[in-house]
């Protein structure tokens, strides 16, 4: 026998051999809550979304769907690892779309007989083409480095996708390497974009207030409340994800805040930015008047 070798080093040896026969994980999603299943299952299964919503649920919402149907977690580590890499690849995208607009809305209120002229239409299909398309690379990179660790032990997920997390939960050895790596990212695509608007509502607030009119500085903030509404509403809950230490994470806290920027907030964006359209505020009038009547 080889004395030179220590306890943990045969320990971590034994954990990484007994690693390579982990398959598959389990997503246990909301087993802890068998009763409401079925009325879990027929929220998802009518949310409506937008383009971007589209593709961000359907990572998700179908996997959690037939988890709920079938009462079964089982995912393989590559479909594990590609879901993985789509929710993270359109959550930057969600950020950096949220930036983009925040940037129009400060176009909009601070130069606005500019406006046509900066944003045009080139710029705006660059911006959108640069928010869909300097993730994927990072994202890609990153999830590669998470799933070539070995994981051992048991491959029950304590989620309803397969989010970093509580993947690195189950990875053996030290992942200090990857969480750094996480938390760069999460600062990148996160912290970054949400201090870009929180300039650009301050530069938009300091002009609204030096409007002479009242219905000028109503009207200005009714062009951002929509938006502005939903940056809180999605970068609070990612934040809480992403940049919480890891030994302070609750696995039902993760779970929760993860539902709000997965599923919950893309149901909501469609409902917030059409408030603002009078036509549809006049016919949501119209019908609550019929009701009271």
């Amino acid at each position: 026998p080889d004395y030179s070798v220590s306890t943990d080093e045969m320990q971590m040896r034994t954990e990484i051999s007994n690693a390579t026969t982990l398959m598959e994980f389990v997503l246990l999603g909301f087993s802890d809550v068998p009763n409401l299943r079925w009325i879990l299952f027929g929220i998802f299964l009518l949310i409506n979304f937008s383009f971007l919503e589209i593709c961000y649920v359907t990572v998700t919402i179908p996997r959690m769907l037939m988890d709920l149907c079938t009462q079964k977690g089982n995912i393989s580590i590559l479909a594990c690892a590609t879901q993985m890499c789509f929710v993270l690849m359109l959550g930057g995208t969600e950020c950096l779309l949220l930036t983009a607009m925040a940037y129009d809305r400060y176009v909009a209120i601070c130069h606005p007989l500019r406006y046509a002229l900066i944003m045009n239409h080139k710029l705006c299909v660059q911006l959108v083409a640069a928010s869909w398309s300097c993730g994927i690379p990072v994202v890609i990179g990153q999830t590669c480095q998470i799933f070539s660790l070995p994981f051992c032990g048991s491959n029950r997920i304590h989620h309803f996708f397969c989010d970093i997390p509580p993947v690195l939960k189950l990875a053996c050895g030290d992942t200090l390497e990857n969480e750094i790596a996480v938390y760069v990212v999460a600062v990148v695509f996160v912290t970054v974009p949400f201090l870009l608007i929180i300039v650009s509502y301050g530069r938009i607030i300091t002009n609204i207030l030096k409007m002479l009119l009242v219905r000028g500085r109503a009207k200005a903030f009714s062009t951002c409340s929509s938006h502005l509404t939903v940056v809180v509403l999605f970068y609070g809950t990612a934040s809480i994800t992403y940049l919480q230490p890891k030994p302070s994470q609750s696995e039902g806290i993760v779970k929760l805040t993860s539902l709000f920027y997965t599923i919950l907030i893309p149901t909501l964006n469609p409902i917030i930015y059409t408030l603002r359209n009078q036509d549809i505020m006049f016919a949501v009038k119209k019908l609550l008047t019929k009701f009271e009547t």
